[in-house]
């Protein structure tokens, strides 16, 4: 296998450094549509095993690995798999983003409790959604988040955009944030996003170099990051986990992959370097 070079030399930069200080490096990424298939139900969307194993091997090499999701820290370490994967024993998941954590090293989770205000959007989102003719949407309950999917409605892009206003109207009444997704808007509380998390796993590693991979708006804030450590020495690689639904991310990213499949094939093939370099 080879590894395609990044396409900025930006990324070709951070790339050389990676090999050649791996124990310096964090690993990074987004879990649905990036470690994980986007699925029409979220609860059997399971971790690509390749992508995962790519991850275990390299945890052999590298400083840290992470996932940063907006889904719950249980869920994703579940649908991971992460216990039963060799090289991921001191692994980082930070779930609600980064405000709930999964360390594997004593497999212990920190859950804050639940904010009232999404509870109270629970209980209106179906009136609001049945009086736009959209009461077939899914509504996914997150705990500190709430989710809207249109992926199963006959027309979802018709209905994501119907659902902009009032549901941006909707969380400003109860003081939340609307954001973004594929196919989905997803209400929760303002002041974390993946940016933020992925700092303070960077400054809680040392880490001297960072991969982040990702596959949509969301993730948006965690490439901004990359390239802002930049200025404090940490060298980013930015990977975009393509789709046909999404493609925000394209122009920021140093390497661009064919969703999870794709991204098991690189994480992969970078282990394969890091063997070959030791």
């Amino acid at each position: 296998m080879s590894l395609p070079a990044p396409l900025s030399a930006t990324g070709r930069r951070a790339l050389q450094a990676i090999i050649e200080a791996a124990s310096d490096t964090l690993i990074a990424t987004d879990f649905d549509g990036t470690l994980a298939p986007i699925v029409d139900d979220p609860a059997q969307a399971y971790a690509d095993p390749r992508a995962v194993a790519g991850l275990g091997r390299l945890g052999e090499y590298v400083g840290a690995i992470a996932v940063i999701t907006g889904r719950q820290a249980p869920a994703v370490v579940d649908l991971g798999r992460f216990r039963e994967v060799t090289g991921l024993g001191s692994m980082i998941v930070l779930g609600q983003y980064g405000v709930e954590r999964w360390n594997a090293i004593n497999d212990e989770f920190i859950l804050p409790p639940d904010p009232p205000q999404i509870r109270a959007v629970a209980e209106e989102l179906p009136g609001i959604l049945d009086s736009l003719g959209l009461a077939d949407a899914r509504i996914e309950y997150k705990g500190r988040a709430i989710a809207v999917h249109t992926r199963l409605l006959p027309d979802p892009s018709e209905a994501f955009a119907k659902l902009k206003e009032p549901l941006g109207e909707l969380a400003a009444r109860h003081g939340l944030m609307s954001e973004p997704g594929k196919n989905v808007w997803e209400i929760r509380a303002p002041g974390f996003d993946k940016g933020a998390a992925l700092r303070a796993i960077v400054a809680e590693t040392g880490a001297r170099q960072v991969v982040f991979a990702g596959d949509d708006l969301g993730d948006l804030p965690a490439f901004r990051a990359v390239r802002e450590l930049a200025a404090a020495g940490v060298s980013g690689l930015l990977i975009c986990s393509a789709s046909t639904e999404e493609d925000a991310l394209s122009e920021w990213a140093d390497v661009i992959v064919d969703g999870p499949s794709g991204l098991a094939e690189w994480l992969n093939e970078l282990a394969e370097r890091l063997a070959g370099s030791s």
